[in-house]
């Protein structure tokens, strides 16, 4: 095993991690917390958003689009031509469709969020406040899920090939 395997193995791993993640998230978060009521919905938004800016989490989100980014510019300089379109679209996939969309869509919600004073601020603005905040965020949460599975399944794909190979 060389080390350009490894790293498409680190790649792997971690694009499989954040997928799992935003999935997990699309499966079962998002739906428990749209059964809370809206006051309840916000704190428990405003503790998960604030739980998950840990080392863990940014190890597998930023690190993804580090390690992909990585791979395709040793793939490229080295010639490694059989995985450099795999790499290049799961990175094109990842940094567009997770990357992008979380920075630019839902970190400004949580900001948003994370600044709203839900104990001094009335149910009335806070039912406004949720209806511009869910519907928004769980729809931006299902395009980096789809990415980041489309990016984690093309991934696969050589190692399907190589298994179909040796059978």
């Amino acid at each position: 095993m060389n080390f350009y395997s490894i790293l498409y193995g680190i790649c792997l791993l971690l694009t499989g991690l954040s997928a799992g993640l935003f999935y997990s998230y699309q499966c079962s978060v998002t739906g428990g917390l749209g059964a809370l009521p809206t006051r309840e919905y916000l704190m428990a938004f405003q503790g998960i958003n604030k739980a998950i800016l840990n080392p863990v989490f940014f190890t597998s989100f930023i690190g993804s689009l580090l390690v992909l980014s990585l791979a395709v510019l040793l793939g490229w300089y080295n010639g490694i031509n059989d995985l450099l379109p795999y790499l290049g679209a799961a990175l094109i996939i990842y940094a567009l469709g997770v990357f992008a969309v979380t920075a630019s869509g839902n970190v400004p919600l949580n900001v948003a969020l994370a600044r709203l004073d839900i104990a001094h601020t009335n149910g009335a603005e806070l039912g406004q406040f949720r209806r511009q905040f869910e519907t928004r965020w769980n729809r931006l949460n299902l395009v980096r899920t789809i990415a980041a599975i489309l990016a984690f399944g093309v991934l696969i794909i050589p190692c399907i090939k190589k298994l179909a190979v040796t059978k």
